[in-house]
Order: structure tokens, then sequence, then C-alpha cells
């Protein structure tokens, strides 16, 4: 079977975090063909990722933050077979949308693992429903962290840089809009990453969010802005996550926090 071609798109101002983010896929992606697509001026996410799109050439699309690890070598190889059964596919999302945020309807409906960066030691790791996952299907929307999908998915559905001219709920919009168009999306469960960003919850994302809301038709918030509730915390450094994942504590240790949730 022939090898995909991958496409990653980036927007960044930030040329430290840029190039980071293309040694990592460097990495990543060593063994597929693959190219890097850097936009650097974008007036909104989902204007850059609309440019971008323009210029892959790839089968497989990635639409990356430029302030994520990846951490599992495995990733090129997972994401290949995964999407020629899924559409598209992220690492954090949920099975019920009913708002602007992701998680509003409650820890039984989201799926996924992320850490999150609380300084320069420290890791926040988030664990929702994985235990025996190693991707989750029946997804209605994903986190846009990293959106992985099949070209010719985001040529029709395509980011919506008229309402969502800013840099909030493209991602939602995008991957809610698919699923309402039929497609299969996914999260994967097995892959460790981490963000170092936890989300601006501020009145420019509330706008937007009236803007979603009022687009989707969807009942909205009751909950004051915030991060997704966590399905269980463990604290790592970065040198120890990188090991853990190595020695296979990371799954092990998803499981540990799983189990500790349903009690």
């Amino acid at each position: 079977m022939k090898a995909p071609f991958f496409s990653v798109v980036v927007c960044s101002i930030n040329p430290w975090r840029f190039a980071q983010t293309c040694t990592m896929y460097e990495r990543l992606l060593t063994d597929f063909p693959h190219e890097i697509i850097g936009i650097h001026d974008a007036k909104s996410l989902a204007e850059g990722y609309n440019r971008g799109l323009m210029r892959t050439r790839g089968d497989f699309l990635i639409f990356s933050h430029d302030d994520i690890l990846i951490l599992d070598p495995d990733f090129a190889h997972k994401i290949g077979e995964r999407l020629r059964n899924f559409d598209i596919l992220g690492f954090v999302g949920t099975r019920r949308l009913i708002s602007e945020f992701w998680w509003d309807a409650g820890l039984s409906w989201l799926f996924g693992a992320m850490g999150h960066t609380l300084d320069d030691k420290a890791i926040s790791l988030c664990i929702w429903n994985t235990e025996g996952w190693p991707v989750v299907d029946d997804i209605q929307a994903i986190d846009g962290l990293c959106i992985m999908a099949r070209r010719e998915i985001v040529e029709e559905i395509g980011f919506d840089e008229i309402v969502f001219d800013g840099f909030h709920l493209y991602d939602l919009d995008f991957s809610f809009s698919a699923w309402r168009a039929g497609k299969k999306l996914g999260v994967c469960c097995d892959i460790p990453v981490i963000h170092a960003s936890v989300g601006t919850f501020d009145a420019n994302h509330s706008r937007y969010g009236r803007l979603f809301i009022e687009k989707h038709k969807l009942p909205g918030s009751c909950h004051k802005p915030g991060t997704p509730p966590g399905g269980g915390i463990l604290l790592f450094t970065h040198q120890a996550l990188c090991e853990a994942w190595r020695e296979d504590i990371f799954r092990r240790a998803l499981i540990s926090c799983q189990r500790r949730q349903e009690m």
C-alpha cells in the first residue's frame, strides 16, 4: 500500500516556536513523504488554515498549533492507518456538544488525554475515559490544538473565516460542521501530547461563542468559562513524562486515573 503524503499547516508569528514545531514534525514524519507549511500573517486561524490548505499537496492534512509537543514516535503510523477509517481525528473531544465549550456536556461524554505545562518543571495530565480505547468514535467535536483530516474532507467542509474571523471557535465549528455533514470523527487516546496553553476565555471568546451558538442552534453554556474538568490529574516533570512513555507507564497511568475517576 502506498505511503500517505502528510501536509502540516502551522499558523505562527513566533519564529522560535515555529522552528521547534517544524523540528518535531520532521522527526515524527521522517518515514513518510511530507511537507510543512507555515502561515506567519494569518488574519485568523480559519483564514490561515484555508490559505495553507491551498498550498498543500498531501493526502492527509495536519492543522497544528505551534505550542504542542507530540511524544509518540509511532504518531505518523497510527494516524496514517486511522485516517483510512476516519475522516477527522483529534486528541481530545466530546460525543455531545451543547455549547461553545466542548467539555460542557460533562465528564461521561469526554474522551482523550492531554498534558498542559504548568511551568518549566511540571505538567498537568488530564484524562477523559481512555481505558481500552486507542481510538474513540462517534465524536461530535474536537479541540483544535491539532486537527488531523483527510484532504477531501477539509476541502469539502473548510474553515469558516467569514463568521470566525479571529482566533476562537474555528475548531469546534469545523469539526461540528463535519459531524453534522455525516463525517466520521475520532479521538486518539494513546498518543501523548502536551499543550503549552490552557486557552483564553475573554470577551472575544464570548463574542465568538454567541456566534457559534447562533450558527449551530445549540442550547448554550450554563457554566462560567473555564478549563475542562480533569478526569484524573497526574503531575510529571517534562523528562519524567518522556521516560514514562518509553516505559509504558503513560498507558498504565491513564488506566489508573480512569479507575480512580469511576470509584
